[in-house]
This record gives C-alpha cells, structure tokens and sequence, in this order.
C-alpha cells in the first residue's frame, strides 16, 4: 500500500486527491496539511512514501517544505511530488534541487497523476515527459552561476559518467542499455553507483547535477 500525504492550501483541491487516492486499492492518504509548515510536521508524524506538495502557499511555502523534508534523515524513503500551476516556474527548479522527484501540473489528468505517484514511490522519477528536462535547460540558461561540476564528479568513471548524460536525456535503464550495448542489469548498476558517488536521492537529481556539471545540453 502506498502512503500519500496531499499538501494544499485550498480544501477542494485536498479533496479531491484525497476522493481519486481513495478510489485505488493500492493507494491510500496518509493525512493532509493546508501549509508547508504542517506539511513538515505531517510527514514526520506519518512519513508518507510519498508527498503531493502544492508550492505557492502562505506562511512556510512548498519549496522550503520540501527542502525540509528532504534534508530530514528519518524521512528518507519519502518522495515529494511538485504541483504546479505553470510549467516554467522558478520554484519548481528550485524544489528539483532540493530533492523533489518531480513536478506536475495541476492540470495533469487523474490516470496520469495516479501513475505518477506509483512511479515516484517505485523509486522512479517524473523524467519521461520533455517538460521535466525542458524546466531543467531553462533553469541553466536563466542561472548560469548554478552551473557548476557536482565536487564529487571526479569520483565517477568515464562509463558512469556516460551514463548520468543518458539519464538527464530522460532515459529509462533499458534505453541506456540499448544505446550502450550493455544489459539493463549493467546500466541499473552505473546508474546506481553514479547516485551512490553523487549523494542522489533519485534520478530527477541526477538530471540536476548532469546539467550544473555541464554532462548534458
């Protein structure tokens, strides 16, 4: 069963996130919070695999609530999945950076959000769609200060870092595999090791680190 905390400032749409989790047999709502500060609190008291943060809220916001709860180590297996209402938004690359596995619009559709959430608690994340990578170029572009190499990119071999190119082009393990002429088991395992080097929580990191370390245009 998956655990997701629904992190909004307007009540209908709590609702009705909390009507579409309950409707799957597989999902259920951990809890709701109206602030970023309760969302904090929240997640440490029920510690959701995953958590459905709306950025622009008053008081503690969905950017500086996501930093915290991607910094707390007793909430290391919990995913934060962005809602956005513009898909170029500066919060959004902030809160990629931060450790967010991912954005969505809050127009996304009720298959696609549910599909979402079962791929971040998997241990994916929302790379596929070329908005992600697209949100990650402008954010580049627009803060060229923040392109700077990742200080552990030494640490990676030639392969690896290969690999971490092909993950920020939103690769899956299989496509790598197929671009390399390596088994899926073998890119898992350099994706892997390239999170382990990095510090990663997950791939929507590794995109981020690839494009400050200049590995990815």
């Amino acid at each position: 069963m998956i655990s997701v905390l629904i992190v909004d400032d307007q009540d209908l749409v709590r609702i009705g996130l909390r009507t579409l989790l309950d409707s799957e047999d597989d999902l259920r709502c951990a809890g709701e919070a109206a602030d970023g500060l309760e969302a904090v609190a929240r997640a440490r008291e029920t510690r959701p695999d995953v958590v459905l943060m709306d950025i622009r809220m008053s008081g503690v916001d969905g950017l500086e609530a996501t930093r915290r709860i991607t910094a707390d180590p007793d909430l290391a297996g919990t995913r934060v999945i962005v809602l956005t209402t513009f898909e170029i938004d500066e919060y959004v690359f902030s809160a990629l950076r931060a450790g967010a596995s991912g954005f969505l619009l809050k127009d996304t559709t009720p298959v696609e959000l549910l599909r979402a959430i079962r791929l971040v608690a998997g241990g994916e994340a929302l790379l596929a769609p070329s908005a992600t990578r697209k949100l990650v170029r402008e954010f580049v572009t627009l803060a060229p200060r923040s392109r700077e190499p990742h200080p552990q990119l030494h640490t990676l071999t030639d392969r690896e870092r290969e690999v971490l190119a092909l993950v920020a082009e939103g690769l899956s393990n299989e496509e790598i595999a197929q671009r390399l002429v390596v088994s899926p088991a073998t890119a898992r395992t350099h994706v892997s090791r390239a999170m382990v080097k990095l510090g990663a929580r997950d791939r929507a990191q590794l995109v981020v680190f690839a494009y400050q370390s200049g590995l990815a245009d």
